[in-house]
C-alpha cells in the first residue's frame, strides 16, 4: 500500500510539472519584449487550464501531507529556501494572470507581465532545487532530522535548478506552436526548437556535475536505473526537436511532457527503497514503508482517493477536449 500511495504522489507532482510547466513556459516566454498583443493571445492559450493545472500541485500536496508525514516534515524543513522559492513564484505567476487586465495602462500591464516572468522563474527554479535536493542526499541525523539547508547549495542543485528552467521554457514554447494560431506557431518553431536544444545542453551539463558529484554517487541507490532515464530524457528532447522540424506540434508537446516528467521518476527509481538518503549516517536514512502513515491512514485515505482521483482525472480530460485546438482570438477572456 505504501508503494501505491509512493507512485501516485510521485504522478501527482510529475503531473503537475508537466501541466504547471507549461504555464511557467508560457510565462517565460514574456520576457522576449514582444507587442503586448502577443503577450495576451500567449496567455490566451494557456488560460483555460491555468487554474486547473495548479490543483495537481495541490493534490500531490495534499498526498504528502497525509499520507507520508515524516517525508513532508522534514522535506519542508531541509528544502525550505527552495520550497519558499518555488511557492512564491507560483503565487506571482498566479497573481500576475489574474490581475494583469485589471488596469488600463499599458505600462502597468507591462509590470504585471514582469511579475509573470519573475514567478516562472522562481518556480521552475525552485523546484529543480527540490529535486536535485533529494537525489543529492540530504543531511538527515540519527534523531531522523535534517540538519540545515546548506546542501541545497551546490553546484549540481543549481545546475538542476537551471536545467529544469529551459524544460520548462522549451516546453511552454512547444505548448504554444501547438495552441497559437497557425502563423504564429510556425513562427515559434524556430524558437522552441532552440530552446530545446538549450535544454538538451543544460541536462546533460547537470548529469555531468551530478556524475562527478560524490554526495549524488553515494545517494543513487540505482545510478544505472538513473542514467537510463536521463538518456530517455535527452532522448524525449531530441524527438521533439525532430517533431518541429517536421511541422509535427502534437507530437513534439508529447515529448516535452515526458521530458518533464521523467525528473520526477528519476529520483525516485534512483532513491528507491528511500524517500531521503543520509548523507551523515546512513542507518537514519529514510525508506518509504518508514516515511509512510499508519496503515489505517493510508486505508482511511484511499476511500477519499478512490472518487476524487478519477474526477481530476475526467476534469482535465474535459478542459483539453473542450479547449481542443489552436486559439483564433475570438474567445473572451480576461487576462
Amino acid at each position: 500500500m505504501e508503494f501505491a500511495w509512493y507512485a501516485l504522489l510521485g504522478l501527482f507532482f510529475a503531473g503537475y510539472l508537466v501541466l504547471g510547466g507549461y504555464d511557467y513556459g508560457v510565462g517565460l516566454l514574456l520576457a522576449r519584449g514582444t507587442d503586448p498583443a502577443y503577450r495576451r493571445a500567449a496567455l490566451a492559450a494557456v488560460g483555460p487550464f491555468f487554474l486547473g493545472n495548479e490543483v495537481w500541485l495541490v493534490a500531490a500536496v495534499g498526498i504528502l501531507f497525509g499520507a507520508f508525514p515524516m517525508l513532508e516534515g522534514e522535506l519542508l524543513a531541509g528544502s525550505y529556501p527552495a520550497v519558499a522559492t518555488a511557492l512564491t513564484g507560483v503565487i506571482l505567476v498566479t497573481a500576475g494572470v489574474q490581475l494583469r487586465s485589471r488596469p488600463d495602462s499599458g505600462r502597468a500591464r507591462a509590470r504585471w507581465d514582469r511579475v509573470i516572468v519573475v514567478g516562472s522563474l522562481l518556480a521552475a527554479l525552485g523546484w529543480g532545487v527540490v529535486l536535485a535536493g533529494l537525489l543529492q542526499g540530504v543531511p538527515l541525523g540519527p534523531d531522523g532530522h535534517v540538519a540545515g539547508v546548506t546542501h541545497l547549495f551546490t553546484p549540481f542543485a543549481a545546475a538542476t535548478g537551471l536545467a529544469l528552467v529551459t524544460l520548462v521554457a522549451a516546453h511552454g514554447a512547444t505548448f504554444l506552436t501547438l495552441r497559437m494560431p497557425a502563423a504564429e506557431g510556425d513562427r515559434l518553431r524556430p524558437l522552441a526548437r532552440r530552446l530545446i536544444a538549450s535544454a538538451i545542453v543544460a541536462v546533460t551539463a547537470a548529469t555531468v556535475v551530478g556524475l562527478l558529484s560524490d554526495r549524488v554517487r553515494a545517494a543513487a541507490q540505482r545510478p544505472l536505473v538513473g542514467v537510463l532515464l536521463t538518456v530517455l530524457l535527452i532522448g524525449a528532447l531530441l524527438a521533439a526537436r525532430a517533431a518541429l522540424g517536421r511541422r509535427r506540434p502534437g507530437v513534439a508537446f508529447t515529448a516535452t511532457a515526458v521530458a518533464l516528467a521523467l525528473p520526477v521518476l528519476l529520483v525516485g527509481a534512483t532513491l528507491w527503497p528511500y524517500v531521503l538518503v543520509s548523507t551523515i549516517e546512513p542507518a537514519a536514512s529514510l525508506t518509504v514503508t518508514d516515511a509512510a502513515a499508519s496503515a489505517a491512514t493510508l486505508r482511511l485515505l484511499g476511500w477519499l482517493a478512490v472518487p476524487l482521483l478519477p474526477a481530476l482525472l475526467g476534469f482535465q480530460a474535459m478542459c483539453w477536449w473542450i479547449f481542443r485546438g489552436r486559439t483564433d482570438g475570438r474567445a473572451l477572456v480576461y487576462w
